[in-house]
C-alpha cells in the first residue's frame, strides 16, 4: 500500500523540486538578457493552461470522489500550476518590462516555473494512472 502513495509523492516532490529549478534558471537566463518572452510566447502559454483548466473541470465531473489523497495532492499540485500560468502571463501580457527588470525576470521565472509544474504534473498523473490500485 505504502508503494504505490510513496511513488505519488516521489514524483509529486520530482516535480515540484524539477519546476523550482526550471524557474529559478529562467529568472537568471531573463534578467541576464539572454532570453526574452515574446507576447506571441505569452498567448500561447496562457491558452496551454486554460485548456487544461477546461479539462481539469471535466474530469473532475466525471471522476469518481473516493480518489486517493496522494492523487488529490498531485491534482492540486495541478490545480496550483494552472492558475499560477495564468496569473503570471496575464501580468506579463499586461505589464510590459525591459529585457533586464529584475521584476520581469523574477514573474518569468514564475511563469516558467508554474508552467513546468503543470507538465510535471500531468506526468505524475499518467504515472499514478498505471500503478496498481489494489
Amino acid at each position: 500500500m505504502c508503494r504505490q502513495n510513496c511513488n505519488r509523492n516521489e514524483c509529486l516532490i520530482i516535480a515540484i523540486a524539477s519546476s523550482v529549478v526550471i524557474g529559478i534558471v529562467a529568472a537568471v537566463l531573463r534578467i541576464t538578457g539572454i532570453i526574452t518572452v515574446t507576447p506571441a510566447f505569452l498567448w500561447v502559454v496562457f491558452g496551454i493552461a486554460v485548456v487544461y483548466l477546461a479539462i481539469a473541470y471535466i474530469t473532475s465531473s466525471l471522476r469518481r470522489f473516493d480518489t486517493p489523497y496522494s492523487a488529490r495532492s498531485i491534482v492540486a499540485t495541478l490545480i496550483a500550476g494552472i492558475l499560477g500560468t495564468i496569473l503570471f502571463s496575464v501580468i506579463l501580457l499586461g505589464i510590459t518590462f525591459v529585457a533586464t527588470s529584475t521584476v520581469g525576470a523574477v514573474l518569468t521565472g514564475l511563469l516558467l516555473a508554474s508552467f513546468s509544474l503543470i507538465i510535471t504534473t500531468t506526468a505524475c498523473i499518467v504515472l499514478s494512472a498505471y500503478t496498481n490500485d489494489d
